[in-house]
């Protein structure tokens, strides 16, 4: 990872990932992330580090909780995509006030649609 630095979009989605290395943290140009349909059950926290991140999409994981205050912090991001993952009620409801961003969730206990 560490070899592209200047990397600006990163495509890992249906890799059956359960996490991300911590080299992660030294993508420091990149503006968005697809780590959809993999196998995460924690979200990735090494992308609150990433001062350009502007898309992180995460859609079809198994991600229960959420570091929201992280992600409120975060100075670009512009999206998350967390729809089909199993969020705990907590995050849908601390959620919308304490962030300036999109996040996209679906209906609570939906299930993604079959591949």
């Amino acid at each position: 990872m560490t070899t592209f630095s200047q990397l600006r979009e990163l495509h890992l989605e249906g890799n059956f990932l359960h996490r991300l290395p911590n080299e992660v943290s030294s993508l420091q140009h990149l503006k968005s992330i697809d780590l959809s349909r993999n196998q995460f059950q924690d979200f990735p926290e090494q992308l609150t580090t990433l001062p350009a991140l502007e898309t992180i999409n995460l859609e079809e994981n198994e991600i229960v909780d959420v570091p929201v205050e992280k992600l409120a912090a975060m100075p670009a991001l512009r999206t998350i995509n967390l729809r089909f993952n199993p969020l705990n009620a907590e995050v849908r409801v601390i959620a919308p006030p304490l962030i300036k961003f999109d996040m996209l969730l679906s209906p609570e206990g939906a299930r993604a649609p079959p591949p």
